[in-house]
């Protein structure tokens, strides 16, 4: 199917849960990013800031973008002044960086807390006591210029569709428990990011808010060799 067939099929299913789809677009053409945005869809996610960059000034003004990539603090201030959703925040400092940033840019920045949920070390995120450590920070209401609206995770690459569920699951507990023990201005949890291009069924079925789609959107990736 086309890019524009695929959006389409892809929302149609994603409404039916309440869900948004945010397209990946990294190593993706400006032609091709522009099929996506005339199919409707105005949500685009990117892992690497340079990328992320370049595509916020050559492409339409109301693309709505998100990081979803790892991030460092160095880089947050080439992103502050347009970014409207950041899913990758994994650090205190990280958080802190972006706080001051968008406080130059006199724009508050959204923010979801990445959580380690997978079995694979290579993936970044928080711990259970990491996350809550960092919500019990005594010095987190002086952040007022970010807003932590929910989590995000990333499951362990697997066909054990079951040991996915559990992980999503997992996620999806720990936004209950915030969402229930922590009264605090900052902290305001509306989203949970989960689920890819292989996961993403699972993901709607445990209560994702946000899936980040790329291959069922675009098409695989062309490599050359």
């Amino acid at each position: 199917m086309s890019i524009t067939e695929n959006i389409k099929t892809l929302k149609k299913e994603l409404d039916g849960y309440g869900c948004r789809l945010v397209a990946i677009s990294k190593t993706k053409t400006e032609e091709e990013v522009m099929e996506a945005y005339h199919a409707g869809q105005r949500i685009f996610g990117e892992n690497k800031v340079q990328e992320l960059t370049e595509k916020y000034e050559l492409l339409p003004k109301d693309i709505e973008w998100h990081m979803v990539g790892h991030l460092q603090s160095n880089k947050v201030k080439l992103i502050a002044p347009f970014i409207s959703l950041i899913h990758s925040v994994d650090s205190w400092k990280l958080l802190k960086e972006i706080n001051k940033q968008s406080h130059r840019n006199n724009r508050q920045a959204a923010c979801l807390l990445q959580v380690h949920i997978a079995d694979e070390e290579t993936k970044y995120g928080l711990s259970k006591e990491e996350l809550f450590s960092l919500l019990q920070e005594e010095h987190l209401s002086e952040l007022t210029f970010v807003r932590i609206t929910g989590l995000m995770g990333m499951a362990t690459y697997t066909d054990d569709t079951e040991k996915v569920r559990d992980e999503f699951r997992f996620l999806k507990s720990l936004f209950h428990e915030i969402s229930d023990t922590v009264d605090h201005p900052v902290v305001e949890m509306k989203e949970l990011s989960m689920g890819m291009t292989g996961d993403y069924k699972i993901a709607l079925e445990e209560g994702s808010t946000l899936v980040r789609i790329g291959t069922a959107v675009f098409g695989e990736r062309n490599y050359s060799g």
